[in-house]
């Protein structure tokens, strides 16, 4: 459709279902453009399980914390857990995690996870347990 303009010239002006084609064929486009790069990358059949990622990094008693707080606190622990992995596989966590620490997290999230105490006496050489050394006094 051609229109005359004020200032002399001819202005084309597309009809409606012309525009509707382009923006159709436009939409097509981006799909496929948006819709290779939105596909997720076909996984490496030697992926490493969680375990093996925390792995790397869990030092000293850090195993028997996270291991006690899934016992007591399962929800909590699987999401530290996954969190974990996440922040080692993109790199943002890089050093060793020991027990205290992640103990330490526990807390700050608000769960007081229990640990198995166990006190040992060293008398005469041999080590007993603060229970045993208890009776022995007793009687």
């Amino acid at each position: 459709m051609k229109i005359k303009n004020i200032f002399g010239g001819n202005l084309n002006f597309m009809s409606d279902t012309e525009l509707d084609v382009i923006r159709r064929k436009r939409l097509q486009e981006l799909k496929k453009q948006f819709g290779k790069k939105a596909e997720p990358e076909p996984k490496d059949e030697k992926a490493e399980s969680p375990q093996q990622i925390l792995n790397k990094l869990f030092v000293d008693r850090a195993w028997e914390v996270l291991n006690e707080a899934k016992a007591q606190y399962p929800q909590a622990a699987e999401y530290v857990e996954n969190t974990l992995v996440k922040l080692i596989t993109e790199g943002k966590l890089r050093t060793g995690i020991s027990g205290e620490e992640l103990y330490g997290l526990f807390i700050r999230l608000g769960y007081r996870v229990r640990l198995q105490t166990k006190i040992s006496v060293l008398e005469h050489g041999k080590v007993k347990s603060l229970e045993d050394k208890i009776k022995e006094e007793t009687m």
